[in-house]
């Protein structure tokens, strides 16, 4: 199919995967109410058009957590990127380093911290789940921390797995999920050849050290359930910060009073965030929470936000609400299972395109001038 918008990666992915990890990437928690706000509120955030603005000059560069970027986005992390493209994560981040813009690895990619950061050239952000094995989240700190990474996701609504019923349905989790997946995938030759056969091994190349042979792909969805730790309070965040000298992102943030025990536990950032509608269905959409969040912290923390954002023109959106940054989640991953690295870098470049149409006839030229007084109220 012809890929003219951000937008048809979508359907080129749906067409390329096996059911499974299309409704994995794809879908929600529960009945997908918060899913589909996060897309519907923010397509409702109208910008005021302006004219004669001189916008001749338009620049998309930013500083986040001290480099620079060449957009004000970022690849956010999701679990299992390297099944919807061979070796999908060192795919992604090779892009992201070519377009100038971070990439930040899950805790359960299926690329190891190491393989990415050799296969990229530059060592990603690394984004960590609260896990009963602290012994584990320490190494894979020191990992991070030795390999020169620049940032660390900490997230934080995830203490159990969201209800996924889509998950079930499609044969990523539930009865005979093994072989249902083994039948799609004969379905879908052509993921079968790139990553079903030649993107081995198949297994979390994170959780490797410490699972081994138990860290593969049929283990997934229980070892989630069984090892998140649902004890995690505020006052635990001190052993992060203790462990890690660099800027700490709590990732998973919708109301205020979280943002400001962020900022009081001494993280740099947040990201407003509902885990792409994911976990706690029926929640506010981002959009909807982060003019708030944004409010409560002022100056004191860098916000990135995420969920929804599919085009340059969601990334306006999301600026105009009061955003420092945004993360691009399932927009990345449809486009990296359409064409591997290719794809992504081409996903970037549309939503820079976007960005400077959104920013021009918005009559702002810098990511700076950004704000409320874009928004049409």
């Amino acid at each position: 199919m012809i890929i003219s918008s951000p937008e048809d990666f979508r359907e080129a992915a749906r067409r390329r995967l096996p059911p499974f990890l299309f409704h994995y990437m794809d879908g929600g928690a529960g009945a997908e109410l918060t899913l589909e706000r996060n897309r519907t509120d923010l397509a409702e955030v109208a910008l005021r058009q302006r004219v004669l603005a001189n916008v001749a000059d338009i620049r998309l560069d930013t500083v986040l957590f001290g480099r620079s970027h060449a957009l004000p986005v970022a690849l956010a992390p999701i679990g299992l990127g390297g099944m919807y493209a061979r070796r999908g994560e060192v795919q992604a981040a090779r892009a992201a380093k070519a377009k100038g813009v971070s990439f930040c690895l899950s805790t359960v990619s299926l690329c190891g911290f190491d393989e990415v950061a050799g296969g990229a050239g530059a060592p990603p952000w690394l984004q960590l789940y609260v896990i009963r094995d602290r012994a584990f989240m320490g190494d894979l700190l020191d990992r991070a921390r030795e390999a020169g990474s620049e940032a660390l996701l900490f997230t934080v609504d995830m203490p159990v797995p969201g209800v996924r019923y889509r998950d079930a349905h499609a044969g990523m989790s539930g009865p005979y999920a093994p072989l249902r997946r083994m039948i799609q995938a004969l379905c879908h030759p052509r993921w079968a050849w790139d990553v079903g056969l030649h993107g081995r091994p198949h297994r979390l190349g994170n959780l490797a050290p410490v699972l081994g042979r138990a860290s593969g792909m049929n283990d997934y969805i229980g070892w989630l359930a069984a090892n998140f730790d649902p004890s995690i309070a505020w006052k635990d965040l001190d052993w992060i910060r203790a462990r890690w000298t660099g800027p700490l992102i709590i990732k998973g943030i919708l109301d205020p009073a979280d943002a400001r025990e962020a900022a009081a536990i001494g993280a740099d950032g947040v990201v407003v965030s509902n885990h792409g509608g994911r976990q706690l269905d029926g929640v506010r959409s981002t959009a909807r929470a982060l003019p708030a969040v944004a409010e409560a912290v002022g100056d004191r923390l860098t916000v990135l936000a995420d969920g929804g954002v599919r085009t340059g023109l969601d990334v306006v959106r999301m600026l105009a609400l009061g955003a420092d940054g945004v993360l691009l989640g399932r927009a990345w991953l449809y486009a990296l299972a359409t064409a591997g690295e290719a794809g992504v870098a081409r996903l970037l470049d549309m939503i820079a395109k976007e960005m400077r149409v959104a920013m021009a006839l918005s009559g702002v030229t810098r990511i700076g001038q950004i704000g409320p007084a874009i928004i049409d109220s």
